[in-house]
């Protein structure tokens, strides 16, 4: 999109429903596995409130312990996040220059493949704001400086989604340092238009491809093209993970419906019809974020669909931390070889007053808001959220 604010009105509902941020990941034993690729907080504890084509890369990890699945089933850990920004320079920065942003949540992170949604370039000023100079009124670009990478690293993110409307705030040269600055971390991404990243993990081969309504990446309405994107996927990895940036956003947003969501005039896709098509083509697991709140869960011919994953970061306060629009999590998947579900949890987090992600072992907002709204918008296919935090499928 052009522009849009950092933060939206907390607290304002359709329903009686929070809203709150998750992160993704494999609910098998956790390993943090070092990989290697060939081939391209603090803060006050939370009060419940009402609620151009590139070339597939290959990556190496070691071993991580698994949940219990048939024996002659092989399964990997996987773990992603929603929005991160860990600042707004040069004014709005994170406390210790983002050493230990990280820090709350490392632990949880931990599995063989960790993914991420790295909502703003890693850049020098390059002079190609998309806001002009001076900005225009009412739009946001944002950027950290390039060595920020090295906390994306410490956090042990293995590989980020590019494919959002805050990639090119600084115009495509910014895009470019963006993605130098990973590779200086030894961070691989994902998200140009038919860009498919081939990951090997354990012996398995993932294909992560990212999606969203920006041009330069794979256009989420754009139904056929992504369809083709994800079948050319499965012919090059066992299994395929769709990262996608889609649907309107604000505390209001939290409920998943059909049709398309508009934000700003800008078609943000129609997150269930998009969805259930990269399943159809392929596809094995669905990470969204955009709408920066939680969404429900789903499972769609036995695959889980997280529709939001919400804000998971927002250091220098470039996130409002206020209300709904604070809390996030971690959900962890196990999947196996075959593309079969082997298991899921998802661990609660929530933005400090500065934006470091936190983790919420207290209260758990994260796990209640996704429950409560899985079982409101999808019903007989909605995900089955336990006290522990499993997630399993509808019986």
């Amino acid at each position: 999109m052009n522009s849009h604010p950092p933060s939206h009105s907390p607290g304002l509902f359709g329903r009686p429903v929070l809203t709150i941020t998750i992160v993704l990941a494999v609910l098998a034993g956790v390993g943090a596995g070092s990989v290697a690729f060939a081939n391209r907080g603090g803060g006050p504890a939370p009060q419940w409130q009402q609620p151009a084509a590139a070339p597939s890369r290959v990556l190496e990890a070691t071993p991580a312990a698994t949940t219990s699945t048939p024996s002659d089933v092989e399964t990997i850990t996987l773990s992603a996040t929603g929005d991160i920004m860990m600042s707004n320079a040069p004014n709005k920065m994170p406390p210790n220059d983002g050493d230990g942003f990280f820090d709350s949540v490392r632990e949880g992170l931990q599995s063989d493949l960790v993914m991420g949604n790295l909502e703003q370039p890693l850049t020098t000023d390059t002079g190609a704001s998309k806001c002009g100079s001076p900005p225009e009124p009412n739009c946001f670009a944002f950027r950290s400086p390039p060595g920020y990478s090295k906390h994306l690293k410490d956090a042990g993110f293995q590989l980020m989604n590019l494919a959002n409307n805050h990639t090119k705030d600084f115009g495509s040269q910014g895009a470019t340092n963006t993605r130098a600055a990973l590779d200086d971390a030894g961070i691989k991404y994902t998200g140009n238009k038919d860009e498919i990243t081939v990951v090997e993990v354990k012996g398995i081969k993932v294909a992560v491809v990212g999606f969203s309504g920006y041009a330069g990446a794979n256009n989420l309405n754009d139904l056929e093209h992504s369809k083709a994107v994800i079948q050319e996927a499965k012919q090059q990895a066992d299994l395929v993970v769709v990262q996608v940036h889609m649907g309107a956003e604000g505390a209001t947003m939290q409920h998943v419906k059909p049709g398309n969501e508009i934000f700003h005039g800008e078609n943000r896709g129609d997150p269930i019809k998009f969805s259930h098509a990269v399943i159809d083509a392929g596809a094995d697991l669905v990470v969204g974020h955009s709408p920066h709140v939680l969404r429900g869960m789903e499972f769609y011919q036995g695959k889980l669909i997280a529709y939001s994953l919400g804000n998971f970061a927002g250091g220098g306060k470039t996130l409002s931390s206020q209300g709904v629009l604070k809390y996030g999590g971690i959900l962890r998947v196990t999947l196996g070889k075959d593309g079969s579900y082997a298991g899921g949890k998802f661990l609660s987090t929530y933005m400090s007053s500065v934006g470091l992600p936190t983790r919420d072992t207290g209260q758990e907002m994260g796990r209640k808001l996704v429950s409560q709204l899985s079982e409101e918008d999808f019903g007989d296919t909605a995900a089955a959220l336990g006290k522990d935090g499993s997630i399993k499928p509808p019986a």
